[in-house]
């Protein structure tokens, strides 16, 4: 959707994703992929310290959520647990605006690096993914089990936070 950031729509509002969020991030990620999260895990992800998560919001988008980022910090590491845009608003760059704030973040965490899995088909997502500085590490073989047809493989990326330069300041709410 091209009008998102042009035209008579607003943009949406980036913030960090609070508990009122879990129903819709819920939605779209139901919406986004072949295992859905309940509300109540998402609720609960997002009541863990351990968890950063932004989301876009839209007023007047079905459920308010248009897109949004989940990662879990451990020790040192962290791991991007999903990332979702809603169908209409692909293509404005609206995931690469939410995965740098949750990348500065996951640094000011004092994470030293940062890994995701990646349907190993998905150009334009392992595209983004290059761009903000992951480096395919490995594959992981039938990682992804469809509803109907033959499991996928999945792209280990991995970005190292301590050579990546901070992203321009965000306004998040």
């Amino acid at each position: 959707m091209r009008r998102l950031f042009g035209g008579r729509s607003k943009p949406p509002l980036l913030r960090r994703a609070t508990a009122a969020d879990a129903p819709g991030v819920a939605a779209l990620h139901a919406q986004s992929f072949a295992h859905p999260w309940a509300p109540m895990t998402v609720e609960a992800m997002l009541a863990d310290r351990a968890v950063t998560a932004h989301v876009a919001e839209l007023r007047g988008f079905a459920g308010g959520i248009a897109g949004f980022v989940l990662a879990r910090l451990a020790a040192d590491e962290a791991e991007i647990l999903s990332v979702a845009v809603a169908e209409d608003h692909r293509g404005a760059g609206l995931a690469r605006r939410l995965m740098e704030p949750t990348l500065d973040a996951l640094t000011l965490k004092r994470a030293a690096r940062v890994f995701l899995e990646v349907e190993a088909g998905n150009a334009p997502a392992i595209a983004l993914y290059r761009r903000l500085g992951f480096e395919t590490v490995g594959t992981r073989r039938g990682y992804y089990r469809a509803a109907s047809g033959p499991p996928r493989d999945a792209l280990t990326m991995a970005l190292d936070l301590r050579r990546r330069a901070p992203a321009p300041p965000v306004l998040l709410g």
